[in-house]
């Protein structure tokens, strides 16, 4: 056996002592690049800190299902919206943006394994006979042969992209909360065009009566002109009030085609799409109560409100990465192949190149670039919290102001049934004494006016009643639920089938 050299240990020793040097002088020069007084306050809003109590008491109510399209009592309703979920372009631009959202992510996960490469090269190249190269050499032609395997490691020492992969998960994760928000806008805005259509086929059938109501009254203002108990004045009035109605018959009856053309385009289908749509048939739904402790609850409801908590997460993330810059990075290098003049020899043992090592990379002076960075991604933080204190508060009212509406749709309905009895009744009377001679048409004009005008009101607190419930439904969140979807801060996701996190849909 051969005896073991005398060196060997003095080797090993300047070895660790230069070891302990690099890591003492990287140490020093940590102090020079540092986030000293950079910091931030900040922090998002908690439920409690928002006065709601008068305004949305609890009320034992439920949180709308994703069946909520059902209650309205109309098949074609949940039809078109299963439509425009399947075919309306901006939520295949809402997944790609989801589908970028998961590229990063699986880009920053994968900066936390080692990287191989291979490479392999050969070449002709002519060496210059004004340098370095020998006589024999320079001005001669040689073929190079180059075979190598590399192999780069970055350790994370200080969770730089450990942190860099979550600030990347929780942006996926915000972008698939937002998916959920266009889904649900795009759900509730074709059930409020759905309702405005029913509101015009309302309006129309009102209008239609009227008009049926003038026709008759045209007839018998005739008869009393033939019987000369009437004159031409009376007779020119009834002809015009006739055509008035057919006015605006026309111009409803262009209101109902745009909103046609708007639920087309909705569809992603255009707008001829909208004219196959069959009338709407939708009922009228009792009063809703509020559901218990919000606004508590509305933070896992609202898919508004989980992207822009998961924004705040993914900030977070991006303050500790600026953090990770200023410490030095370390990498473990290795190389292995063969390199040679020809390719006789490439692959022999004599050709063999080998490297390995640590390569370490420390920020000195940068002219206050990661400083700034620092500062940089402070303020983007800064900027998610307000966000999500903006939408928290939003979303609070946006409740409190569809629940107010409701109610006051509820009480004008009840006034307004006795005003249009009224109304109705006093129609009819004139009618009967302007048969009997006993009152001028004017009087009959005047009654069938307020009647008119008191139908118009009863179809739009309908239609706006209406529309405010399913404001109201999309301020509640549709039917959205984190906890199911794994969007929950801190909450490890459910896995499906095959094996990715799990998503809910409208």
């Amino acid at each position: 056996m051969k005896a073991a050299s005398p060196f060997l240990p003095r080797l090993r020793a300047r070895t660790a002592i230069s070891a302990l040097c690099l890591a003492a002088v990287t140490l020093g020069f940590a102090g020079c690049a540092n986030f000293a007084g950079i910091h931030s306050d900040k922090q998002i809003s908690t439920p409690d800190q928002y006065q709601t109590q008068r305004s949305l008491p609890a009320e034992g109510g439920q949180w709308p299902g994703t069946d909520w399209a059902q209650r309205f009592g109309d098949p074609q309703l949940v039809s078109l919206i299963n439509e425009a979920l399947a075919t309306n372009p901006d939520l295949a631009s809402a997944a790609a943006r989801l589908k970028a959202a998961q590229a990063q992510t699986e880009g920053a996960a994968a900066a936390l394994l080692p990287s191989v490469g291979f490479q392999a090269d050969v070449y002709r190249e002519k060496f210059t006979e004004n340098t370095i190269y020998p006589p024999g050499y320079g001005g001669t032609w040689f073929t190079q042969g180059d075979l190598n395997a590399s192999l780069s490691w970055e350790l994370d020492l200080w969770g730089k992209n450990r942190s860099a992969r979550a600030q990347a998960t929780n942006a996926e994760r915000a972008e698939e909360a937002e998916d959920q928000e266009v889904r649900l806008a795009l759900s509730t805005a074709v059930a409020r065009s759905y309702n405005q259509l029913a509101q015009q086929y309302a309006l129309h059938d009102v209008l239609e009566r009227i008009g049926k109501q003038r026709q008759n009254l045209g007839k018998l203002t005739n008869d009393r002109v033939r019987a000369g108990l009437d004159t031409q004045v009376e007779q020119k009035q009834a002809e015009s009030n006739t055509a008035d109605i057919e006015t605006q018959l026309a111009q409803l009856d262009g209101q109902i085609l745009l909103t046609r053309h708007q639920l087309g385009v909705l569809l992603g289908k255009g707008p001829d799409r909208g004219l196959e749509i069959e009338r709407p048939k939708l009922a009228q739904l009792p009063t809703p109560a509020l559901p218990d402790n919000l606004p508590l609850a509305l933070l896992g409801r609202r898919p508004d409100v989980v992207s822009a908590r998961w924004g705040v997460e993914a900030q977070l993330k991006g303050v500790d990465v600026a953090k990770a810059r200023f410490y030095p990075d370390v990498n473990l290098n290795a190389a292995f192949g063969f390199s040679t003049f020809g390719l006789g020899k490439l692959i022999d043992p004599s050709s063999q190149n080998i490297q390995a090592g640590p390569v370490i990379s420390l920020p000195i002076f940068d002219g206050g670039r990661l400083r700034a960075n620092l500062k940089g991604q402070y303020a983007a933080y800064e900027s998610a919290v307000a966000n999500y204190d903006s939408t928290l508060n939003k979303a609070l009212g946006d409740i409190a102001d569809r629940m107010s509406s409701i109610r006051s749709a509820d009480r004008q309905m009840v006034s307004q049934r006795v005003a249009q009895n009224a109304a109705q009744r006093a129609y009819d009377l004139a009618i009967d004494r302007y048969k009997a001679g006993l009152t001028p048409q004017v009087t009959v004009l005047t009654a069938e006016s307020s009647l008119l005008l008191q139908e118009q009101t009863r179809v739009n607190i309908e239609g706006a009643r209406r529309d405010q419930q399913i404001g109201l439904i999309k301020a509640l969140g549709g039917g959205f639920d984190a906890q199911a979807a794994g969007l929950v801060v801190g909450q490890e996701r459910p896995a499906t089938a095959d094996g990715d996190a799990a998503t809910q849909t409208h």
